[in-house]
């Protein structure tokens, strides 16, 4: 059983709640039983909680017209349902009294809007979970005016006539001005010239005779007015004899109209002409009105000639009519006669069924059938409805018929997705039905398609250009009416830089059943991704796995900027920028010039490669006071890019070109001049900036227009004496020139600059051979190659030496084995160049000393002390020290060449 709640009460089979929380959320069960069994039932109780929300979009604007009501939409949910409450600005006082109307859906109304009711609105809306409020913003505009209307005219034929329509519309209003001829279109004749406050006409004729309508259109509201053009002979207007004038003008009206002869579907009118006013009748325009439909409104019946003053009228079912007659001659149109008597014709079936049937589903699961209403004249009788019909196209079913009010729509439920069938709508009244209809095609609503396209293929054509296939999908996974295929491609990152940015997807669409398509205006040397979507009536189907393909080089944007400093009398620096757009990696720059002589005729061309890892060249071994022209562009492996050229001039000596300023402490120019202009270009700006050397106080003006065109220079002041100016507003992606000048000094400017407008300047390309890690790697590496030269060397020398016992079989007996002169060196191990061996004959005297002058390479020369012995290791200390003393007689070995080792240790 459940717990009390004062909240809720039970009277017999019904629980009621008087005022529920939060808490009153339960599911509650009712126990039906006797003694026979029980019985129970199920109610789940779910109490909304919301805090308030507001769903009219925020910052919403509100316009009309003065004087006319406005009203400001303040759409909310919440629950409890929220109090609202409306402010003047964003802190003004609560919004109350009679000049304002409060609607239960949070709309505010101003009956009367005024020009100072134009301002901030702000909606509140609150509950006991909350608070949120929107501001909307009302503007009242004035209204528009005709404040010269056109006037009636009469004019004689062949002549010219103007109306006026002179208007007065508020200045935040585009009005447009719309002229009719008796509620028509104008004719489609030249001699019809609309002006922008007038109309006139030329050579008028007797068709231009009628009424002229000046219509003026706002986005708020329109005004119109209208004159009458009344078209006579030449000299008709007034005769003039000895005694008489006769005035020509529009006929009388006609009188006495009467109605003879009525039947169902037809009666006979008759009526008396008016006065013809000097001018013969020339026909006469019957009109009828329907008081049962249409009251007031007349429309137009038939036309008879003006000798005829009876006609028999054919007439529909179920119209009150009345008639009325308005005579015409050539003057123009009488006043419409006054009414005849009413008829009112007996019902009948309906003679036509609707107009303009369809079958369109709105849901997947639906079908809307919807069709043109009869007219009042044309229901026949009273009680008029339709009945609808409908059955699966291809399916042997029986037609499903409903009876519905006189409406317009009619919804199926239920049906499968997008199948086909056949619908009609009959007209029927209270007496019978209308004619049987035709029956016509339509399908139930759509859905999204199920599938996405496969084996979906790129062929990259250019670096701008690719071409995408795909597999068509089933239609049957379509769900819907095939509208195409869309194919959605973005770039992923530039291959020259690597970095990776946000990209808008952009949006390609083929119509039909198409498998291919193209995709122009790619990025060189970019990646992409693309994906493919099927898409019918009710949206887009699923997308196909990204495929990823890359477009090749192309050739590069031009440098970002060229800028030429430090004039000498033989040289000048250049530095640029690296290109924005690289388009592929830059393997060079060319660099062109030539010199400029005094009758500006060009000398011979020079061209220079530069790396492409450069940004700075210095030209050496100019000519001196000579001004040349430069043109420089980057290159990748595909071509040349654009050219961006630059002019200067080397001085005539490097101390001529300046002198003292009278009365300053400052060098002035010899002459004044502007150089160094250099161009920082965005997308929709440039910045320029330039060097001065001349007068202070200049007033300076940078003069633009599109590379290449033909236009006129487009001239901006700098303000003060800056030498600095920001070019706005500048078109996306577009090349300008653009020179500096001084007011004053004339002919007196810069050399001109070309730049094009684009994204921020690229970063200058990266040459590996210039990163310090790689220099650092290829200095380590040819440390380690010397270090093991060195080390091989030492082995290599080392590897030379004789074994003790060798040494001393080859010693032990001098006379026995006396040594030949070439034996007297280590062999191999010997310098050919720098130690030859003593000349035959020139071993030691008989006193067995060896002279200096006879052995400059004697061992004595690279030992230590008065013996030069060595203490390389025991063998040679053996050898060559132990030796010398004890047997002075072999010292003319001495004179050999030194040892290697001894060469070595030497060297180090």
């Amino acid at each position: 059983v459940a717990p009390e709640d004062p909240s809720r009460k039970v009277d017999g089979d019904t629980i009621i709640f008087s005022h529920v929380q939060e808490r009153s959320s339960a599911v509650y069960q009712c126990n039906a039983s006797n003694e026979y069994g029980y019985l129970l039932a199920n109610a789940f109780v779910n109490v909304l909680a919301e805090p308030p929300r507001i769903l009219t979009p925020a910052n919403k604007l509100y316009q009309v017209i003065a004087d006319s009501p406005a009203l400001l939409d303040c759409a909310y949910f919440g629950s409890p349902k929220p109090e609202i409450e409306w402010f003047k600005g964003v802190k003004g006082s609560i919004l109350s009294g009679s000049e304002y109307v409060f609607h239960d859906n949070g709309t505010l109304e101003i009956p009367v809007a005024q020009k100072d009711s134009t301002g901030t609105y702000t909606c509140v809306a609150r509950n006991e979970l909350g608070k949120i409020q929107n501001e909307v913003q009302l503007e009242v505009k004035d209204p528009t005016m005709i404040i010269k209307q056109p006037e009636y005219k009469v004019i004689q034929r062949y002549g010219q006539v103007s109306f006026e329509c002179i208007i007065k519309h508020d200045s935040t209003l585009l009005p447009t001005v719309i002229w009719l001829k008796d509620n028509d279109e104008l004719p489609d004749d030249e001699r019809f010239l609309v002006g922008k406050d007038n109309l006139t006409i030329m050579n008028v004729t007797d068709k231009d005779d009628g009424t002229y309508t000046c219509i003026v259109n706002t986005t708020l509201d329109s005004v119109s007015a209208s004159a009458v053009l009344t078209v006579v002979g030449k000299n008709t207007l007034k005769l003039y004899d000895s005694r008489t004038v006769f005035n020509y003008s529009r006929p009388n009206p006609p009188f006495d109209l009467e109605l003879t002869g009525q039947l169902e579907r037809s009666v006979e009118l008759s009526w008396i002409p008016g006065d013809e006013n000097n001018s013969p009748i020339t026909n006469f325009v019957i009109e009828y009105e329907d008081g049962l439909h249409e009251p007031g409104v007349w429309h137009y019946q038939t036309e008879v000639p003006g000798t005829q003053t009876t006609v028999q009228l054919k007439l529909s079912p179920y119209v009150n009519y009345s008639f009325r007659v308005i005579a015409v001659n050539e003057i123009g149109r009488s006043q419409p006669s006054e009414p005849s008597e009413q008829y009112l014709t007996k019902s009948a079936n309906p003679d036509e069924n609707p107009s303009n049937v369809q079958g369109i589903g709105s849901e997947p699961d639906n079908l809307v059938i919807t069709w043109e209403s009869l007219k009042g004249f044309q229901s026949n009788g009273p009680g008029l409805q339709y009945k609808v019909s409908w059955r699966q196209k291809d399916v042997d079913d029986e037609w499903t018929s409903v009876i519905v009010a006189n409406v317009s729509k009619y919804i199926v439920s239920g049906t499968p997705t997008f199948v086909p069938y056949e619908v009609k709508v009959q007209a029927l009244n209270d007496l019978g039905y209308a004619p049987e209809p035709s029956e016509v095609i339509g399908h139930s609503g759509e859905d999204l398609p199920m599938v996405a396209p496969g084996n979906v293929q790129v062929h990259v054509i250019n670096s701008t250009l690719a071409k995408v296939h795909w597999d068509p999908v089933p239609l049957k996974t379509v769900r819907g009416h095939l509208q195409g295929y869309k194919v959605y491609y973005w770039k992923v990152q530039s291959l020259s830089r690597r970095s990776r940015r946000h990209v808008e997807k952009k949006i390609l669409t083929f119509r039909g059943n198409k498998t291919f398509g193209m995709l122009p205006g790619l990025e060189p040397y970019s990646s992409y991704k693309l994906n493919v979507r099927v898409v019918n009536g009710k949206g887009e189907g699923p997308a196909s796995p990204d495929k990823v393909f890359k477009t090749p080089e192309g050739v590069p944007s031009s440098p970002s900027f060229l800028k030429i400093t430090n004039p000498t009398l033989d040289s000048l620096t250049l530095e640029w920028g690296s290109p924005t757009h690289p388009n592929g990696v830059l393997t060079s720059y060319i660099l062109k010039f030539q010199p400029i002589n005094n009758t500006h005729e060009l000398g011979p061309l020079v061209e220079i490669r530069i790396p492409a890892n450069e940004s700075s060249l210095i030209l050496k071994n100019l000519n001196y006071s000579t001004r040349y022209k430069f043109y420089f562009n980057a290159q990748t492996s595909v071509g040349s890019g654009s050219q961006i050229t630059e002019e200067a001039v080397t001085i005539m000596d490097e101390a001529g070109i300046l002198r003292p300023a009278v009365g300053a402490g400052k060098v002035q120019p010899l002459y004044p001049r502007i150089r160094n202009v250099t161009t920082a270009a965005a997308e929709t700006y440039a910045n320029i900036s330039w060097e001065y050397e001349g007068p202070d106080h200049a007033n300076f003006y940078v003069e633009y227009g599109v590379a290449g065109s033909k236009e006129d220079w487009k001239k901006e002041i700098v303000n003060g004496s800056r030498s600095f100016f920001v070019l706005k507003g500048l078109t996306p992606g577009t090349a300008y020139k653009v020179r500096v000048g001084a007011e004053g000094l004339s002919g007196f400017r810069s050399s001109e600059d070309v730049f094009e407008t684009g994204p921020a300047m690229a970063s200058r390309q990266v040459d590996i051979a210039t990163q310090g890690w790689f220099i650092g790697l290829m200095c380590a590496v040819a440390l380690l190659i010397l270090i093991l030269l060195i080390v091989c060397f030492i082995r290599r020398n080392k590897g030379g030496k004789y074994p003790v016992k060798e040494k001393e079989d080859a010693h032990a007996d001098p006379e026995i084995q006396p040594m030949k002169e070439d034996d007297g060196t280590f062999g191999e191990y010997s310098d050919a160049e720098d130690h030859k061996p003593l000349k035959k004959g020139s071993r030691t005297p008989s006193d067995r000393t060896v002279k200096k002058e006879d052995s400059d390479d004697s061992l004595v020369d690279y030992g230590e002390g008065v013996n030069g012995q060595f203490n390389e290791d025991g063998s040679f200390i053996g050898q060559y020290s132990g030796k010398k003393e004890k047997e002075p007689a072999e010292g003319n070995e001495s004179s050999e060449a030194p040892s290697p080792v001894n060469a070595m240790n030497s060297f180090v």
